[in-house]
């Protein structure tokens, strides 16, 4: 008897355990659009970058009238990657003058499996439960040479879902940099 309510127990505590991670996911994603907010504001209200010496090249143009395009750079103005931005996806070309590897953190441990692999859970549960078509899932493709990354496809992203994206490319992609500039 004493087993069975130990059992009873622990399975309510789990069940408030799970209703807590969910509400602090919910949070964290919550947290994160407001950070991409703020970036996107900094940027807009003229928040000035380090002029460098060297020329800069010309930017590329979006290939699609509906398509815009952000370059991602350090606050020192070093470009690391252009990112083209569709109605529902995204398509990030990592700059040729950086070698980003693969297994550099937080690529790999933090934006795939926890950023990528979590909306796409989400969206699988989504889909399972009728709330989404298949077709409307989000999907991505890392393109690498080697274990350099090359370029990112995001596909069937929200609007909320492609400033979170932003924001979260733009850090990962400057840990990275800020690592392989220390050796």
């Amino acid at each position: 008897m004493v087993e069975e309510e130990k059992i009873k127990k622990m399975a309510k505590f789990r069940t408030i355990l799970e209703k807590r991670v969910q509400e602090m996911e919910t949070e964290l994603e919550g947290l994160r659009a407001l950070l991409g907010v703020v970036d996107d504001i900094l940027l807009e209200g003229g928040f000035k970058r380090v002029k460098l010496d060297k020329p800069a090249s010309p930017a590329p143009q979006p290939s699609e009238k509906n398509e815009s395009f952000i370059p991602i750079k350090t606050v020192t103005g070093v470009l690391l990657a252009n990112l083209f931005i569709k109605e529902d996806s995204m398509h990030v070309i990592l700059a040729n003058e950086r070698q980003f590897n693969i297994y550099t953190s937080p690529f790999t441990s933090f934006f795939v499996e926890r950023v990528l692999m979590k909306m796409q859970e989400k969206d699988q549960e989504a889909m399972r439960n009728g709330k989404i078509n298949p077709e409307q899932t989000l999907t991505y493709n890392i393109s690498r040479d080697g274990d350099f990354i090359r370029e990112i496809i995001i596909r069937n992203t929200t609007p909320e879902r492609l400033r979170e994206l932003k924001s979260t490319i733009r850090w990962t992609l400057e840990k990275m940099y800020e690592k392989t500039e220390d050796i």
